[in-house]
């Protein structure tokens, strides 16, 4: 198989799994023990924590460990809006964007039945968010706003620094969820408040995120649940050791990778690109006129061509339609529909993502079954 998924999940790499092992039989007291094994496990878990900090340009302190970014998505929001309103903070209005991760958009409209205001801003042709439109939006006192950095459909990129620089002269916290950007291309947590990432993403192992929590000036969160009051007070629950581990020798490969990974994968993906529109002029590229994540391919198929039967006929290449946690839904991306795409346009969209582990003879072995099978979906013109 040929995987061209990378925006679902990644492999983990041998390095991260090499260095996992030891800590699931060997060496696996609990890091909140004060035992030898367990200070071990402690000191393996705060090294993790440091090579994770020093790939986004954090303290280590700031780093709170979650089961992956959806829990760090929800702690942020709620977490953020809970606090403040507990503090006797008047402001009630939460905004993101209709291109968000589903649990962005969830944790948003879940909070309105504890008396907040949510607004979901829409998106320009190009997936970009309008910084007029955002400013209008504060012009009613906001806590919080969530943008997410790299979007995990199309890899467009949003303009972090300047929105949250709007959202600061408002006096409104700003989130990001960054999972799809940490690894792939650098980050700047410059006027971020918090910020969301996950090892799976970026050749880690699943189950283990993060969450950004800024200390100067200190950002204050309610707990999603209760605890032992691990994690700064912040979440709760025993740390799982080898996946913390793996996180970090991920971050630590991803650093050292990180200039080649973007020319590689980046050329790749154009050349991918190269020869399906050749093949097809008629193919239109999402977010084509704006910057994406180097490995991001998200295209339409020719009128008459549903992505789901590409699937169906090239089961030789992984691919999607749209993000997986949506992949069980019939209906068209609303990725896509929020970009001003029609259901049936956004029905015949390809999501692709070339990695690490991608190879020239890969890609063109993708884009001739890809081609193949388009030609022969193609209604007739007789």
């Amino acid at each position: 198989m040929i995987y061209l998924d990378y925006f679902s999940t990644t492999p983990c790499a041998p390095e991260v799994v090499e260095a996992m092992l030891p800590w699931f039989a060997e060496d696996f007291g609990n890091p909140h023990s004060v035992h030898g094994s367990g200070q071990k496990a402690a000191q393996a878990v705060d090294a993790a924590r440091q090579t994770i900090a020093d790939l986004i340009g954090a303290e280590a302190r700031e780093l709170v460990f979650t089961s992956g970014a959806t829990e760090a998505n929800n702690l942020a929001i709620k977490g953020a809006a809970r606090h403040l309103k507990r503090m006797g903070n008047e402001r009630r209005r939460v905004i993101t964007v209709s291109t968000e991760h589903k649990c962005v958009l969830e944790s948003v409209r879940d909070l309105e039945t504890e008396g907040f205001d949510p607004l979901i801003l829409g998106v320009d042709g190009q997936g970009r968010v309008d910084p007029e439109a955002l400013r209008e939006a504060l012009s009613v006192p906001t806590l919080l706003v969530s943008i997410m950095t790299a979007n995990n459909e199309t890899g467009i990129l949003q303009d972090i620094p300047l929105l949250s620089r709007i959202a600061h002269e408002a006096g409104a916290l700003f989130h990001t969820d960054m999972a799809q950007m940490a690894g792939k291309l650098p980050v700047s947590l410059d006027g971020i408040d918090l910020a969301s990432f996950s090892a799976h993403k970026m050749y880690g192992p699943k189950g283990i995120g993060a969450l950004y929590v800024r200390r100067r000036p200190r950002v204050r969160l309610q707990p999603l649940f209760s605890g032992g009051g691990q994690e700064r007070a912040f979440r709760s629950g025993t740390l799982p050791t080898p996946l913390v581990v793996g996180f970090g020798k991920a971050a630590e490969l991803a650093k050292q990778r990180l200039d080649t990974d973007i020319l590689q994968i980046s050329a790749l993906r154009d050349d991918l690109w190269r020869q399906i529109e050749t093949a097809f002029p008629g193919c239109e590229l999402n977010g084509r006129e704006v910057s994406r994540l180097p490995g991001a391919l998200n295209f339409c198929l020719p009128e008459g061509v549903r992505a789901t039967d590409i699937l169906e006929r090239v089961p030789e290449v992984a691919m999607s339609t749209g993000s997986a946690c949506s992949a069980a839904e019939i209906t068209p991306s609303y990725v896509l529909t929020a970009m001003g795409l029609s259901a049936e346009k956004a029905s015949r969209c390809l999501r692709l993502s070339v990695g690490r582990s991608t190879s020239k003879p890969g890609i063109d072995r993708a884009a001739a079954l890809l081609i193949e099978a388009v030609r022969t979906c193609q209604p007739s013109r007789d």
